[in-house]
Formats: C-alpha cells, sequence, structure tokens
C-alpha cells in the first residue's frame, strides 16, 4: 500500500529472525567463572602468566570485534537492514502479509495485515489464530491451518466473520487465509529455520459477486419452471416424467408430490387424445414434430383446451424416446388473449436467446435436448446418434469433473456447486461454468439433469491480461527504482572522470585508463536507459514524424544489419497519419525488432515492414489485440519468416532479461525497451507468433492531429560552431543528497567560477538560503529526496523569490514528477547521468536566459 504522494508505506512490524544459541552463552560464561574459581585457588606468582594469557586472548577477541564491526564483518544491531526495495515491493501487495516463527512470534506484518485486522499500532498486531478467536465458528478452519503449519505444508481456508475483522460493528465478511512455509538459508541472511508465511485477503466483494450469479440463475429456472406456457416430458410408454409448475397448476396437482410414473398420458388426456399422441410413427434416428388442439382433463375432472407442440425422437429400433411437448392453455378467459396465444413464440424466443446454454441430460449424460446457445457453444450435436455424451464435448481435463456432477444429478443431488471446465485447448482455449441440476431421481432413460452452461472465455482472458499487466507493472516499478539509483552513482563515476581527465593529458598513461572508465560507465548508462524505458520513466522529446520517412532513413541501416543473407523489404502506405513519438526512440524501436528478426532467419529469409493506416472500425478486426481501445491509428508492421516461437516463449518475451539467445549474445533487455518506449508513446504492441512459420510484431501509435495546423517555417542556416565559454560568476546552490553527485557538481561548478553553496537535503536548503539572505541567482537541485524533495522546495522558495531561477536533475523522465508542480511552474530539467560539460552547458544557458 502506498501513501497519497506514492511512497511506500512502511510495514507494521519488521523484527529480525531470532538468531544465535543462549547455552552457548551460558557455556562461556561456565568456563569464565570456572577460570577465575581456578585463579583464585592457585598461588598468586604460578596463577599470574595463566591470568595474563586470559586477559590477552579476551583483548584480542575484543581488538578482532571492533574491527569486524568496523568493516560490516560482524554487526551488533539486532534489526536487520534487508533488501528495502523488495521489503517497499511487499508492502505495497493488497493482501496481508504475515511472517511467524514456529513459536508464533510476529517476525514481519505490512500494513495491509495491520489494515484488515483493525490494528493500529505494531502493539495492536495480532496472530491470525488470536484475530478469529472472537468467532467460535471460525474454530474448526484455524485448527485445521494451526495443523498445517506444524506439519509444515501449504493449506487454505474461506472463513466468514459476522462483522469486519478488529471492529464490532458492520456487516458480515468472507475472508481467505493462506499459509505456507518458508525457510531462509545462513548464506541468505538468515538462520535456517523454518517460518510461516500467513496471506489474509478480504474476499466478501468475489462471494457477492458470485451469490448474484447465482439469483440470476435462480430467477432464470424460476421463469422457465413457471413460464406461461406448460411443458411435459413422457417416455416412450406415455408415463410422464416432467411437467413444469405452470402444467402442474393448471391440472390441479402438487408438483412438490409429484413423482415419475405416477402419472401417464391416459391421466391427464380426455378422450383418445392420448391415443392421438401415440400414433405418431418415425424411422430409426428420426425427430417428429407435430402439433395437436385437444382437451386435457385437470384432477378435479374438469376439461382444459390446450395446444400441444409435440416432438419425439425415434431410437435405432424405431421405438419413440421421451418427448418433448409444449403446453398453450387454449380456454376462454384471459388466458384466451391473443398474447397468451403467442406463448409459444415469446416461450421459444427466450429459450433460444437467453444467454446461458441449457441442455436436458440422461443419467448416462447424453444430451436429450438443446437450445441454440448450447448449439453456438458446443457445435453441432446431433441427437440422432446412439448416445452424444456431454462429456464428448469438453476437454478431456475436465471431462472427469463434469462426469462427477453428472453422476450426482443422476443420484437426486439436490446441490451441485458450479464447476469450470475447459472446452477445448490449445492456441485458442476455451472454458465454460457449468450449473447441473437434477430434475427427479427415476428409472429408465429419462432426464437426470438439466445443465447450464455460461461462456467465461472472455473472463479468463481479461483475468489473465489482467495479472499480466500487473505483473508488468511490478516488475517495471523495481526496474525503475534500481535504475534511479544506477543513475546516481554513474553519475558519480562519469563526474570525477571528467574531473580526472581535465588534469591529464592525452599522453599521460593514466589518460587512457580514465577514458576507459568513462567509456564503459556511460555503456552502463545505455543499460539503465533502457531499464528506464521498460518502466517508462525515461525522458522523451515527442516531436510530429513522418513514418514514411523514418523508415526510409533507417532503410540503409537496416540493410547493413540483416546482412546480405535477409531480403529488406519496406511498403509505405499512401497518405499515412502523422505520429507524435521521440524520433531517436522510435528508431531503435525498429531497430531491435530488425535486430531480432534477423537472428531468428539464421539462414536467411525475408523481412516485411509495411506502413498503413488503420481506422476506428478497423482496429477492432486485428488478432490478438485486446486491451486496445477503438480509435485511430497508424500500424508499423515488421514481419519476418524466421523460426518463430512457441506459445512458452510468447509468453515472456516483453519480461526484462528474458533471452533466447546464448549468454553473452544479449542482454534481455531488447524487447522490454520497446514495450517501455511504445507505452510511454501512448501506443500498443502485439505479436504473433507460428514455429517455423515466422513472426510479425504490429505497432500502433496513435493518430496525431495537430489543434491547429502547423506554419512551415524555414529551417535557419546553420553558423559555424564556436568554442562556448562556460564560466560564470554567479552564486549556486546545489541541493543533492548523493553526497558523491554533490562532491562531483561542486567541484565542477566551482572550477568554471561559480560561488556554490551545498545542501544534502530541501530542509537544509532553506536554512542555506537564509544564512546568504536570499543572494543566490540559480538552485540546482535533485528531485528526489529525504525530508523534502525538490518539487516541495520550490514550493517553498518561491514563496520569497518568485524569479528563481532553478534546475532539476533527475534519473527519472521529466513527467515523472511534473504533476507534483504547481500549474504552468516553470523550470529546467537536466537527466542524470549528466557529464561536466553537460552540467556547465545548462547551467550557462539558464543562467543567460
Amino acid at each position: 500500500m502506498n501513501d497519497e504522494d506514492g511512497t511506500p508505506r512502511e510495514p507494521m512490524i519488521d523484527r529480525p529472525e531470532r538468531s544465535g544459541n543462549i547455552w552457548l552463552l551460558i557455556l562461556l560464561a561456565l568456563v569464565l567463572v570456572g577460570a577465575a574459581s581456578g585463579f583464585a585457588v592457585m598461588d598468586k606468582a604460578r596463577a599470574q602468566p595463566f591470568v595474563l594469557g586470559l586477559l590477552g586472548i579476551l583483548a584480542v577477541v575484543g581488538v578482532f570485534c571492533l574491527f569486524a564491526g568496523a568493516i560490516g564483518f560482524l554487526k551488533l544491531s539486532s534489526r536487520q537492514s534487508g533488501n528495502p526495495i523488495a521489503s517497499a515491493f511487499l508492502n505495497t501487495l493488497g493482501e496481508g502479509a504475515l511472517i511467524t516463527d514456529t513459536e508464533g512470534r510476529l517476525i514481519y506484518a505490512n500494513q495491509a495485515y495491520a489494515d484488515l485486522t483493525g490494528a493500529e499500532t505494531a502493539a495492536d498486531v495480532r496472530a491470525l489464530e488470536r484475530v478469529f478467536s472472537s468467532d467460535p465458528d471460525a474454530a474448526d478452519a484455524i485448527f485445521r491451518l494451526s495443523q498445517a503449519m506444524r506439519d509444515g505444508r501449504r493449506a487454505q481456508e474461506e472463513i466468514r466473520m459476522p462483522f469486519p475483522l478488529g471492529r464490532g460493528e458492520g456487516g458480515a465478511r468472507w475472508y481467505r487465509v493462506i499459509i505456507r512455509p518458508l525457510s531462509v538459508s545462513p548464506q541468505d541472511g538468515g538462520s535456517g529455520r523454518r517460518l510461516t508465511v500467513w496471506q489474509l485477503a478480504d474476499i466478501t466483494r468475489d462471494r457477492a459477486d458470485q451469490e448474484n450469479s447465482f439469483q440470476e440463475l435462480q430467477r432464470v429456472i424460476n421463469f422457465l419452471d413457471h413460464a406461461p406456457a406448460g411443458f411435459f416430458s413422457c417416455d416412450g410408454e406415455g408415463r410422464i416424467v416432467y411437467l413444469n409448475a405452470t402444467l402442474a397448476d393448471w391440472l390441479g396437482y402438487d408438483l412438490a408430490q409429484f413423482e415419475i410414473g405416477e402419472l401417464d398420458l391416459d391421466a391427464i388426456v380426455s378422450g383418445d387424445g392420448a391415443e392421438l399422441i401415440r400414433s405418431i410413427k418415425g424411422q430409426a434416428g428420426e425427430v417428429k414434430s407435430e402439433t395437436f388442439d385437444l382437451d386435457f382433463m385437470t384432477r378435479q375432472g374438469r376439461g382444459l383446451p390446450v395446444r400441444l407442440l409435440h416432438r419425439v425422437p425415434f431410437g435405432e429400433n424405431g421405438q419413440p424416446g421421451d418427448s418433448r411437448t409444449l403446453v398453450l392453455n387454449r380456454s376462454r378467459g384471459e388466458e384466451a388473449s391473443e398474447a397468451l396465444r403467442a406463448a409459444e413464440v415469446r416461450f421459444a424466443r427466450f429459450f433460444n436467446n437467453t444467454p446461458i446454454a441449457i441442455a436436458s441430460l440422461d443419467k448416462e449424460g447424453r444430451v436429450l435436448r438443446t437450445n441454440a446457445p448450447f448449439l453456438r457453444l458446443f457445435g453441432a450435436i446431433d441427437l440422432n446418434e446412439e448416445s452424444p455424451k456431454l462429456e464428448a464435448y469438453v476437454a478431456e481435463s475436465g471431462r472427469e469433473e463434469l462426469s462427477k456432477a453428472l453422476k450426482a444429478a443422476a443420484n437426486g443431488i439436490g446441490e451441485i456447486s458450479p464447476i469450470d471446465i475447459p472446452l477445448s485447448a490449445g492456441n485458442d482455449p476455451r472454458s465454460a461454468t457449468f450449473y447441473v441440476s437434477a430434475v427427479q431421481e427415476g428409472e429408465g432413460d429419462g432426464e437426470a439433469a438439466i445443465v447450464y452452461a455460461l461462456e467465461t472465455t472472455q473472463q479468463r482472458a481479461l483475468e489473465a491480461q489482467f495479472a499480466q499487466s500487473q505483473k508488468m507493472q511490478a516488475i517495471g516499478q523495481l526496474a525503475g527504482g534500481v535504475a534511479h539509483d544506477f543513475n546516481n552513482v554513474l553519475t558519480a563515476i562519469i563526474g570525477f572522470s571528467d574531473l580526472l581527465l581535465a588534469s591529464h593529458r592525452p599522453t599521460d598513461p593514466s589518460f587512457q585508463d580514465i577514458m576507459n572508465i568513462k567509456q564503459n560507465a556511460n555503456r552502463a548508462a545505455g543499460l539503465v536507459r533502457q531499464l528506464l524505458a521498460f518502466s517508462r520513466r525515461q525522458t522523451l522529446r515527442p516531436q510530429r514524424l513522418e513514418l514514411n520517412d523514418v523508415l526510409a532513413d533507417l532503410s540503409i541501416l537496416l540493410d547493413r544489419l540483416l546482412g546480405e543473407k535477409v531480403e529488406l523489404k519496406v511498403i509505405h502506405g499512401r497518405d499515412l497519419w502523422p505520429v507524435m513519438a521521440d524520433l531517436n526512440q522510435l528508431e531503435q524501436v525498429i531497430v531491435n525488432l530488425a535486430v531480432n528478426a534477423g537472428d531468428a532467419m539464421p539462414d536467411g529469409g525475408r523481412l516485411t515492414i509495411s506502413t498503413k493506416n488503420v481506422s476506428e472500425a478497423e482496429s477492432t478486426q486485428f488478432e490478438n489485440t485486446r486491451g486496445m481501445p477503438p480509435g485511430e491509428y497508424t500500424l508499423v508492421e515488421v514481419e519476418d519468416t524466421g523460426t518463430g516461437m512457441p506459445p512458452e516463449v510468447m509468453e515472456k518475451i516483453f519480461d526484462p532479461f528474458f533471452s533466447t539467445k546464448e549468454v553473452g549474445k544479449g542482454t534481455g533487455l531488447g524487447l522490454s525497451t520497446v514495450y517501455g518506449i511504445v507505452k510511454q508513446t501512448g501506443g500498443f504492441i502485439f505479436c504473433t507468433s507460428e514455429v517455423d512459420a515466422g513472426t510479425t510484431f504490429r505497432l500502433f501509435l496513435p493518430r496525431y492531429i495537430p489543434a491547429v495546423e502547423e506554419e512551415t517555417r524555414p529551417e535557419p542556416q546553420a553558423e559555424p560552431e564556436k568554442v562556448a565559454d562556460l564560466t560564470g560568476s554567479a552564486s549556486i546552490l546545489l541541493v543533492e543528497d548523493e553526497e558523491a553527485v554533490r562532491a562531483f557538481a561542486a567541484r565542477a561548478l566551482a572550477s568554471r567560477g561559480y560561488t556554490v553553496h551545498e545542501a544534502s537535503s530541501g530542509t537544509e536548503a532553506l536554512e542555506v538560503m537564509e544564512e546568504t539572505g536570499g543572494e543566490v541567482d540559480l538552485v540546482v537541485s535533485d528531485v528526489v529526496m529525504p525530508e523534502m524533495d525538490g518539487p516541495t522546495l520550490l514550493v517553498e522558495l518561491r514563496k520569497t523569490r518568485p524569479d528563481l531561477k532553478i534546475i532539476f536533475v533527475s534519473g527519472y523522465a521529466e513527467d515523472a514528477f511534473e504533476e507534483n508542480l504547481p500549474e504552468n511552474e516553470k523550470f529546467f530539467f537536466l537527466p542524470k547521468p549528466f557529464t561536466l560539460k553537460q552540467l556547465a552547458t545548462t547551467v550557462k544557458e539558464v543562467l543567460s536566459s
């Protein structure tokens, strides 16, 4: 969890794991006491050498401990520092996290755990056994979790509480508790003892969604059962195996007491009507449908005119199977209205247009009757086959679970939990949630279950996409934080290298060594820029670009990079829309994709780069572009005829440091950099690939429409470059919390003649301003600092010096902190890492502006 300014909140509890051994301490004390006792009973002259020897040993041990503590080999603090980035990342989790040892001692608790359990201070944090102790109904679940903890295995429970944890008021809440064992090896700073991780999550909303879905399904089932038309089914001998509540009410029967085989056609059909129904004949495998107008007979003996829409299948021997009959009430009165006479149309329309796939099955799982959505979901099911079982239309991994649910329905079990089953596997997996309900217990081949299926393919895809985006965001935050810290280190290395180069001639033996240090630091800075690109925190200079011109300029370079074996083909779209992007970064994107394509074609092939406009309607027609909103885009397609990628590789191609190349032939940052640049530009990138067929990357960049038509101005004539004078005499306040960066910048500016005042924080900078009476011409300040950051410092300085000039330096992009400044605030920006010349040039230009 983060504070309002985005800073990760501190964990509620972060104690070290208990280490050491008390018995060793007791043994050492006993040895010392025994030695002292022995010396006391010895002669003074004889004991003196031993006493001096023991004191000497203790002195040596003490001096060793002092030196070990000074170099960090021995730590006297009881609190372990850990990894601040990992700790901050763990504390941003929305779920509560608690770590305990085998004795139940609390080792770690993040802020989310404290919020969920109502703990306001570290003293209020309690173990989960005590948190749930207020509800006796939770005792069994907590006992099972505690047993699993003692056994060192994973376990999960869902617990319902009548009120929120830590608060005595509020509605009922559902919580999910997960435990798993954890062991930190001594090599990683732990004791090797077994710990237990407890995860606590509030799943009340998920439960509410499930209950709402179930209630909605119940309403649909209730509607079907109480439709404004009767419905019944009878077997081949005329025995009624099912009738709905509407028909039972018309006939005067109690549906709760109805049993299969209790009624037959002769009991409800008046006269010879039953024989008329039985007279339908058909061929083996044929399904006949007939319409009859006749009278039913109620339980009280009254006649009821009805219209029957009768449908009966025939088996292989030509014998009739279980029929399906829709009954329309034709009696006079309200039910004889024209609207009710159209009940057949309305019922069929509802049954076949509902978003729920419905099918009736027999006790063997054979499909007897379906609606139109069921056929759309599973494909054409031939009801004339001998045994079309529903299990055959789902993936093999889900057949066993479905079979168990159907057997439970055949045994008359009323409550059967919904089951999620994959319908197919491979490159286009589909899934559905099945709700199975028993019809009624009976014999023969009658209906045994009704199956309702809701397709969840899109939902599962969205869940997977959301999980992937969360993972990429978390990795991006981690990469951005690491890159920011490295920029400070590289700024100091490059800066002090410049200072050394200024005092050495090229003929000096150490000059080339210093140049090598600077060149490798610049190389490291390039890798850091790739990390910032992936985390979308690099500094971009967007400008209006014509992609066809960009590709035309790059084609010569790409030809050289790809070599003679790979044929490069560039297809320029006509009347291409302009885009707004950073030219250098966009060129890096295309070069990276082209180089990867060349590596995928070791034996040669063809690389095709094409551009075209994509309208809003066309943007929804592309394959694998889920998550991209409809709109007008300029498309760049990079297609190769290489080896392609399997699905398991496709899932990781944009992850940083993931590479399929040999060790030493790639950093794994190429595609992650491409991903970050495209995303920070506001575009989208998607990939489709087939093994041994090739790969296609599609870059969708938003169309740029300027608010005012830009005027074409003649480019100014280039003037001969003059040697710039980078000296000055102004007073500069340098604010930087990194001592090495501050020392380099102060020496660099002082060597140019400036008066430099140093401050290590925003608070100290305000004190320096007060000491100098505000006689400062320029402030050069870092952005991320303890106590008071750069934007806050600027706001404070503006209160007394509204015209003060300021330069922000940061390892992050300019827009990463610009939103924290007042509107229309004017400032200058210098990205880290910077060289001595870049710092001096920027300061000179700002002071001259």
